[in-house]
């Protein structure tokens, strides 16, 4: 059993201490890369979660996402939240009812919640767009958190929330509050891989930081299989592939021998 990975006690230990730092990973690569990196906390979705992938997150905390829409009754979130935590998740995230998320956390089952833009609730928001700008938009954002503290939850995502709204939020919650695009008043500051490494297709976050850039890297490489497939068809139309490297020897003998069975059975 890894006895250094950080718990839920370790997380809430450090609000308020330290930022935390938080990633969300598509692959083992990805999340060796953060384990060796030292990134705190992964967030990792339920189809892409497996024994591999626990085992290259390394002592990083794992939230595994349950997919809204996906999953519909609550049995299906427990069984899959069960599913997750067996398999070696520290938490998992859900942006399902209230009601869901309490019958989560009374099973045990540390849960992150989400406030702010959430993004398969986006329409009642106007869209993807900034939460907590008026009075009364903040305060459906904290009224969000007193529901998920009620809940049970531990943590939550909170999202494109201006910081002076989203510090005063984490001052006065206990749950750990996981910033994307909410400023570093609250715990942890959160990207995905795709637009911190620079291979994001399309709108980029406004919160989002690019640290390199991958997606010409990308290109190369599919610039590089293309010309890599067009040679091998060239080798083929004119027999220059395969060559006698590439295939299996036989003793001259076997082969006389083998026709000769042949021949016999042919006669």
């Amino acid at each position: 059993m890894n006895r250094t990975r950080r718990t839920v006690a370790d997380l809430r230990a450090l609000k308020g201490v330290r930022q935390l730092s938080m990633v969300y990973v598509e692959n083992t690569d990805e999340a060796r890369a953060c384990a060796e990196a030292g990134v705190d906390v992964l967030s990792i979705e339920r189809h892409l979660w497996d024994a591999e992938m626990r085992e290259a997150a390394g002592d990083c905390f794992v939230q595994v996402g349950l997919p809204f829409g996906v999953l519909a009754t609550t049995d299906d979130y427990l069984r899959a939240g069960h599913d997750a935590i067996r398999s070696g998740a520290d938490a998992c995230y859900c942006a399902a009812s209230i009601e869901v998320i309490s019958r989560l956390a009374a099973e045990g089952i540390p849960v992150v919640g989400h406030v702010g833009l959430i993004p398969s609730r986006r329409t009642w928001t106007g869209g993807f767009r900034a939460v907590g700008k008026t009075v009364e938009s903040a305060l459906e954002v904290w009224k969000g958190v007193r529901a998920l503290e009620a809940a049970g939850a531990f943590a939550a995502e909170i999202e494109v929330v201006p910081p002076e709204i989203a510090t005063e939020i984490s001052r006065r919650t206990s749950l750990v509050m996981f910033s994307m695009g909410a400023g570093a008043g609250c715990d942890a500051q959160y990207l995905f891989s795709c637009d911190l490494l620079g291979y994001t297709r399309g709108h980029l976050p406004r919160h989002a930081k690019v640290y390199r850039d991958f997606a010409s890297e990308f290109d190369r490489l599919q610039r590089e299989r293309v010309a890599a497939f067009s040679e091998f068809i060239a080798d083929v139309d004119s027999g220059a592939y395969p060559e006698e490297q590439h295939l299996v020897p036989v003793d001259a003998a076997v082969v006389d021998k083998f026709l000769s069975v042949l021949d016999a059975e042919e006669n």
